[in-house]
């Protein structure tokens, strides 16, 4: 975790609420940030002064009243000599908390909204401590899940109550008390105790330590994840499950593989999911590097919504069909989306990107839904080969909207456009092709797991690494297509024996090679400028087309 002074935390924080005011007030349709927002989604002093070591998570359901109960024990080391004499903890309301101990004695405390103040006495902190908090409550109820947020009170189709979670976008205060920060993950990984109601199996992240039966006829199952871990990739689900067990011989060894489905769908795991698992890991971990969680398993859990990337326990609720939707159709209109199990292939891929490597600030989840994206074009490209990869990549192109940038506004946990998913996608794609050495551009994948390993990275630490690993200067890509949604044109013309031609409606300084039809597969290099090429007898195509890997348009000048 990056340290910063207590001042100086203060003035990014007033800075970043200023900038976003004027920047919501310039385009109308975006949020005005509030004061929560900017607490919720910025390094407040409250929290700049303490990292998470562990959480040790206690939560009981109840189906019928729609509410929980439980503990959170936070484990943390003080990181700053001089510090605020509060901590922050972040909860939603209704949520309450009901009381928080350090070392056996009561602690006081103050609500803002969605934000509690914990107040320790100088005399009860040392480098290391623990902190447990008491909550209960309503939590908030996910509607369309996973796309909202929130506790996920269902029913699988023999009518049997099924219970889980989906808070990504807003964040895992949604339902336990935490410090809802991206940038600081549990360093030791976290445990996860559920209890349930004993006719039912509850099933959380990393590997099952023990079932304890209740006096209440509730089973309490803890599991225990190793490994660092983002706090909305921690989860739960209960419900009807059996449990298929197997391997994977992979690049680090035997990868202990598990299989979490409805008892009666466990003849379309047999067939279809454990397969398609197992040619999705291989392609992976081929171009990613080896499966980053080898200590705490490999798992794919029944879940009441599509999917989630929750780690170690990846969520999957599509039709157990190959396709990019639930009724086995394909988005990208090519026939190529049909070769593999979207949901499969993207929610795995993110145990590489967004769970190995998390974005430090939502506003950059671009990093986490881009490369999930290139995953889905490197699998089918595997099974397929490189062209039919290319075109389905080039079909997605249609369903990018340019709505607003992708990146977000910072320090107000805000997401940026939905664009993240296909337009990160195109960027990773258009840097492939202009590298043009999937031996260079399979060794940047892989070494940025290695490099940032469980680590938190922003948008420019990802570039800086591209670049130099590349040995070229993509600022100019990262800054058209990321942080502007203007969609560049290539404009030309035929006149006076020459082919001209520039880039229109983007930043100054965009200049990106670019193939066509005319220039017979080789490069040319346009900028905001006008440029030319003789004729020399060459036929002038009637239809200019660019090559299907650039996400540009095409326009004739006047």
């Amino acid at each position: 975790m990056q340290q910063y002074s207590t001042r100086k935390v203060f003035y990014i924080l007033i800075l970043n609420l200023m900038f976003c005011m004027v920047y919501a007030q310039e385009n109308s349709t975006l949020h005005i940030p509030t004061k929560q927002d900017s607490l919720n989604g910025s390094v407040t002093p409250e929290r700049i002064w303490w990292d998470i070591l562990h959480y040790d998570l206690t939560i009981k359901p109840d189906y019928d009243s729609k509410t929980i109960s439980g503990k959170n024990t936070i484990e943390y080391k003080v990181v700053t000599k001089k510090h605020s004499d509060l901590m922050q903890i972040d909860l939603v309301v209704p949520l309450k908390i009901d009381s928080i101990f350090q070392k056996g004695k009561k602690i006081d405390y103050t609500q803002d909204e969605n934000i509690w103040y914990v107040k320790l006495p100088k005399n009860l902190l040392s480098k290391k401590n623990k902190i447990t908090i008491y909550y209960s409550g309503k939590p908030t109820e996910s509607i369309k899940p996973p796309w909202d947020g929130g506790l996920v009170w269902a029913k699988d189709s023999l009518n049997r109550p099924w219970i889980s979670v989906a808070c990504q976008y807003k964040g895992a205060s949604l339902w336990y008390p935490c410090k809802n920060a991206l940038y600081d993950e549990p360093d030791k990984g976290g445990r996860i105790n559920i209890i349930a109601p004993e006719n039912l199996i509850a099933v959380s992240n990393g590997r099952l330590l023990s079932t304890i039966k209740n006096a209440d006829n509730t089973s309490t199952y803890s599991w225990e994840v190793k490994n660092p871990i983002n706090h909305y990739g921690i989860t739960f689900y209960i419900g009807n499950y059996i449990n298929l067990n197997g391997s994977f011989n992979g690049e680090k060894g035997k990868l202990t593989m598990n299989y979490w489905v409805l008892d009666y769908n466990k003849e379309k795991a047999e067939k279809h999911m454990i397969p398609e698992v197992n040619t999705t890991l291989k392609s992976l971990e081929n171009w990613y590097g080896p499966f980053p969680f080898y200590e705490d398993g490999f798992k794919m859990v029944d879940a009441p919504y599509i999917g989630m990337e929750h780690q170690s326990a990846i969520a999957y609720g599509s039709s157990y069909k190959k396709g990019t939707n639930k009724k086995g159709g394909d988005i990208s209109n090519t026939g190529w989306g049909k070769k593999t199990d979207k949901i499969i292939v993207h929610e795995m891929a993110h145990e590489w990107f967004g769970n190995n490597i998390t974005a430090s600030d939502i506003a950059d989840r671009w990093i986490q839904e881009g490369f999930a994206g290139l995953a889905e074009e490197l699998v089918i490209a595997d099974l397929c080969g490189k062209q039919a990869g290319n075109e389905f990549m080039n079909g997605r192109f249609r369903t990018i909207e340019n709505d607003k940038p992708v990146i977000g506004r910072y320090g107000i946990n805000e997401d940026g456009s939905s664009d993240n998913y296909i337009k990160g996608w195109a960027v990773m794609h258009m840097i492939r092709t202009i590298i043009n050495d999937d031996a260079k551009f399979r060794a940047i994948l892989r070494g940025l797991n290695h490099d940032f390993h469980n680590k938190v990275v922003t948008t420019n630490e990802i570039e800086t690494y591209i670049n130099e690993k590349s040995g070229i200067n993509f600022k100019y890509l990262f800054d058209q297509y990321l942080r502007t949604n203007k969609v560049p044109i290539l404009e030309y013309k035929y006149e006076n024996d020459e082919f001209s031609y520039r880039y229109s409606n983007c930043n100054q300084d965009f200049s990106m090679p670019i193939k066509t039809n005319w220039t017979k597969g080789n490069l040319i290099y346009p900028t905001a400028s006008w440029k030319s090429l003789k004729l020399e007898n060459r036929d002038i195509p009637d239809d200019l087309k660019i090559d299907l890997n650039f996400y540009v348009k095409l326009q004739k000048a006047p």
